[in-house]
């Protein structure tokens, strides 16, 4: 068995955007937060990812624009490390060492130097503190934290319970505390304070905001309340001039409250998901709201939407993680009512699919139809959805809705829709790869106790647009419920498990072909094997992993595990088994023909394992030891239980992500929008068509060449360039041509012309000598072709000088 050895777990691709609250920079141009293991910088006018900051080992917990530089940044992770980068270019200046895990920081203009974190506490590590860091002076590149100071004791890790007033005068905190008010209790959410006055907001679970004044005195203190949201305040946060208190909460509305006259308020309505953060801008142009959909939208001063950058949607997830064969996307549940299509590769939301087609209302209580069941076959071409609806006084609703992917608009088309198509729920449902001689096939399996067939079939009418899906075949096994089903690789077997009993079908012909005994225990999951391993059917149950050899229908191995998830690599002989043991879950890597599994990782989470799926790699990785040759073809996706999407990597592949975020290049400073990936692509093709026409350009005067002055000018952060009026003399230098070369240029573009007008001369005399008959015959010849302009009889001049001498040597020879 091996052991991980230089793989790691990490979250990929779709990690949470709205974890904590994002930064706007200090000219609104872009827009930083973090995001799993490292932290991403998108352009706030196009809501594309300019680059990502990676570095941290741990999840990161905060990102802080750094006071005394606005074109820096700090990060915080559970790795124990504070980082500052300079986001512009992605690149790590400094590492601090604090060596306890950060759960939350803040910084301060009054404190230089000095960060504030939230760590746990070393006598319980279920109470946390708030420590002051004291940055090392150092020009290293990593420092260890050596001073440090205890500020507040039993503080909530959460951000938002945590505020500075007035530049850092003063700290306010709340920690879940109850307390009694006007004859009830109440809980303290989150808290804000004035950044110019004595005045701390606060927001609780019954929807209010209290605004508390003259809290210096313990028991003089003052409060006035603000009432709209008719549940729990979930963020605050006050304008940089604090003129105006932003207040968010599950209804999706931006509440603008005035300071001062709270009678006066704005809002904001239909943001989307609940608010979970509000952040404002350094000018106050720009507010930014995280939503519980995974979402960040960008307001232009509560007034319109101008950009939404959207993340993986994490939620109820009914369906299975699955690879959309077309676009390499990962689809799953997304939207009420949708599936989500979202590009790992890019990290970003390609597009939603609606699915129900109905306008979903946001009541408690109220039922409305789900996607629970989704499958693609093996060339994308057809999707398969199942939608449910259970209601109080009426029987289930259900829906089999068959999709027909369009060439022309790139997506799904409706094409079949199937009510009732089973008197229960479906509990399973899969497509058969065809053949040449076979047409696309559906399976789907029901809590009625029966297995249903649907096959494409041409339309029963001529004046028909197209084909349907029909049901071709019904079949059920003494009364047992189905409970899932799996075609083989080449579509030959269909294998149906009953409860505790495996029957095997041939889909040609619909005969039982064979039923394959196990230990006591209903089989919860079935997986064929592939490649040379074909001949082998795989189950799970509660507490055995079973495999069988079809060839003698016998029980090939077992082993004692509870497997919760079981997925196979369409790409290779490798199957995937995630086990969960002891409040976490293992992985296990093998081929079903070897009993040696080839990779084992303990605890790649706490809690259980409730989706996974292989997905193809655009490029084969090079990998030599044994321990990651099994990520090569394809990469291992998982959810878990905290709704965390993960993935194996390797310590080369993670060095090479980790150098390309770090190449600057000049297109950087662009906004990458499809205007300028179109003008860089036209910039470049005209580019290999100069070089094509290169002889024609060197007949052009040259251009004086861009020196190393000029690249380094236009390369360099401005806040790191020595002063303008230094290189100004050194630039306008570059531009500038020389006397001497101008002067030499010129004397022998004349020499040229006059040998070009001796030739002419030349010429001519030549065609005067003549004869008439020759004259007629060359002039009936030129009427017939067209006339060479002058440059191209210049260059038949000169071919005609070339000695070809060479030529007949070499045909000699």
């Amino acid at each position: 068995m091996v052991e991980h050895g230089d793989i790691r777990v990490v979250h990929c691709g779709g990690s949470k955007i709205n974890f904590r609250d994002p930064v706007i920079t200090h000219d609104s141009r872009f827009l930083l937060c973090a995001s799993g293991e490292a932290v991403k910088v998108f352009s706030t006018s196009t809501e594309e990812c300019i680059h990502e900051l990676r570095g941290h080992t741990g999840l990161v917990t905060g990102v802080l624009l750094r006071p005394s530089n606005h074109l820096q940044v700090y990060s915080s992770s559970l790795d124990g490390t504070l980082r500052l980068w300079d986001f512009t270019d992605g690149i790590l200046i400094k590492t601090c060492v604090i060596g306890y895990p950060i759960y939350s920081f803040y910084a301060s203009d009054k404190h230089e130097n000095v960060i504030f974190i939230v760590a746990s506490m070393p006598s319980d590590k279920r109470r946390f503190q708030l420590v002051a860091v004291h940055l090392p002076q150092s020009g290293d590149q990593m420092v260890e934290a050596q001073e440090l100071s205890a500020v507040l004791s039993g503080v909530n890790p959460n951000p938002a319970a945590i505020a500075f007033g007035r530049g850092g005068e003063f700290i306010a905190s709340v920690n879940d505390l109850q307390w009694s008010l006007e004859g009830g209790w109440n809980t303290f959410t989150c808290v804000a304070c004035h950044p110019k006055d004595d005045c701390i907001a606060t927001g609780h679970e019954d929807g209010k905001i209290r605004l508390w004044r003259n809290f210096n005195h313990k028991k003089e203190y003052t409060y006035s309340t603000l009432h709209w949201h008719h549940s729990t305040v979930s963020s605050l946060c006050f304008t940089p001039e604090g003129t105006n208190l932003l207040s968010g909460g599950v209804e999706s509305v931006l509440v603008q409250w005035r300071y001062n006259q709270e009678s006066e308020r704005d809002f904001l309505p239909r943001l989307g998901g609940a608010i979970t953060h509000i952040t404002v801008s350094p000018d106050g142009s720009l507010f930014c709201t995280s939503h519980s959909d995974n979402k960040i939208t960008i307001i232009q001063s509560c007034v319109k939407v101008s950009a939404v950058i959207q993340g993986l949607v994490k939620g109820d997830i009914r369906t299975d993680l699955m690879m959309d064969p077309r676009s390499k996307a990962l689809v799953l549940n997304g939207k009420p009512g949708h599936l989500q299509f979202y590009s790992l590769q890019r990290d970003k939301l390609l597009y939603n699919l609606d699915i129900v087609q109905q306008e979903y209302i946001h009541e408690s209580g109220l039922q409305q139809f789900e996607v629970v069941k989704a499958a693609f076959d093996a060339s994308g071409s057809w999707l398969a959805t199942v939608e449910e609806r259970h209601q109080k006084a009426a029987e289930l609703e259900l829906n089999l809705k068959l999709w027909a992917f369009d060439e022309q608009t790139q997506s799904f088309v409706l094409n079949t829709t199937i009510s009732a198509p089973h008197d229960a729920q479906i509990t399973a449902m899969c497509f058969c790869q065809p053949t040449d001689s076979q047409t696309t096939l559906l399976v789907s399996t029901s809590k009625d106790g029966h297995f249903k067939a649907w096959q494409l079939a041409a339309p029963a009418h001529t004046e028909d647009e197209g084909p349907s899906w029909l049901c071709d075949f019904v079949s059920a096994y003494h009364g047992l419920v189905p409970e899932c089903c799996s075609f083989s690789a080449d579509g030959s077997l269909l294998a149906v498990v009953f409860q505790e009993v495996v029957t095997v079908w041939s889909p040609s012909t619909w005969e039982l072909l064979t039923t394959l005994s196990q230990p006591p225990g209903a089989v919860s999951d079935l997986c064929f094997g592939r490649l040379s391993c074909s001949k082998y059917l795989l189950g799970t149950t509660a507490s055995n992993l079973l495999c069988w050899n079809l060839l003698t229908c016998s029980l090939e191995w077992t082993t004692s595990m509870d497997v919760r998830r079981l997925v196979a690599d369409p790409l290779s002989e490798n199957m995937a088994a995630f086990c969960y043991q002891s409040g976490s879950t293992d992985l296990f890597v093998f081929k079903p023909s070897e009993p040696r599994p080839l990779f084992s990782h303990k605890a790649v989470c706490s809690g259980k394992v409730t989706q996974a799926v292989f997905a193809p790699r655009e490029e084969m990785l090079e990998s030599c030891e044994e321990s990651s040759q099994w990520l090569n073809r394809s990469q291992l996706y998982f959810l878990t239980q905290q709704m965390d999407l993960m993935t194996f990597t390797t310590k080369a592949e993670e060095d090479r992500l980790l150098a390309s975020s770090k190449q600057v290049s000049s297109s950087h400073w662009f906004s990458m929008t499809p205007f300028y990936l179109l003008l860089g692509k036209h910039r470049q093709q005209q580019q290999e068509h100069q070089d094509s026409d290169s002889s024609l350009w060197a007949e052009r005067t040259a251009l004086p060449q861009t020196s190393a002055s000029m690249k380094e000018l236009l390369q360099t952060p401005a806040h790191v360039l020595p002063s303008t009026s230094y290189l100004c003399s050194m630039f306008v230098q570059s531009l500038l041509i020389s006397v001497s070369d101008a002067r030499s240029e010129k004397a022998h573009a004349e020499e040229e012309m006059e040998s070009e007008k001796e030739e002419e001369d030349s010429e001519e005399e030549m065609e005067s000598s003549r004869s008439k008959p020759e004259l007629a015959a060359a002039a009936a010849t030129e009427s017939d072709t067209p006339a060479l302009t002058k440059a191209q009889a210049r260059e038949l001049r000169r071919v005609r000088k070339l000695d070809h001498s060479w030529l007949a040597g070499l045909l000699d020879s």
